[in-house]
């Protein structure tokens, strides 16, 4: 029985070819923009409202959006509803359990993954938003449920209107594959 799930650990299939020099180059030039567009927005924009656009989930939105754009967790219904639902029940637990980090945190993950599970909207960087609303410092917490809309709601849909440019301009890329 211990035998049977250590060979589970072997894995079951070889690892996927490496992508083109064409592919690489245009999810770095997704990449660059999307995230260039938030941070600029962001520094030059929000930077004296006390306000933020960019949080750290987004670097990961990125690499799917922009570099696994045929992925099921890189569609739009994925990224918007990943972070915009996360960043929710990442707030949620850090105003019912913020006496106690060691509990608020694991419970924004382990929930938020459990909603995006349930609501079709897996996107493993809205793990992350979750646990900034619980870790993220007195300037993420004193956005409350304003973090769910900025910085996750919007900077996921500037991210996205990037994609949706970028990624279609290459006759070999189309983006994205679903919608709802």
């Amino acid at each position: 029985m211990i035998m049977e799930y250590l060979q589970k650990m072997k894995g079951s299939t070889k690892s996927p070819p490496a992508v083109g020099l064409s592919e690489v180059l245009w999810s770095w030039i997704g990449a660059f923009l999307g995230i260039a567009t938030v941070a600029l927005i962001s520094y030059k924009l929000l930077e004296s409202t006390g306000f933020t656009l960019i949080i750290g989930s987004f670097g990961a939105s990125a690499v799917l959006i922009y570099g696994a754009i045929k992925s099921p967790l890189a569609q739009p219904r994925n990224l918007i509803g990943g972070h915009v639902l996360s960043a929710l029940v990442g707030v949620t637990s850090w105003q019912m359990f913020s006496s106690q980090m060691w509990l608020a945190a694991p419970l924004a993950v382990a929930t938020a993954i459990a909603v995006m599970h349930t609501t079709k909207t897996l996107h493993p960087p809205g793990g992350a938003t979750a646990l900034i609303a619980v870790i993220g410092g007195e300037s993420v917490h004193k956005l409350g449920y304003l973090y769910v809309i900025l910085p996750a709601g919007a900077g996921a849909l500037i991210m996205l209107l990037v994609a949706l440019l970028v990624n279609n301009i290459p006759k070999t890329r189309r983006y994205p594959e679903f919608w709802f």
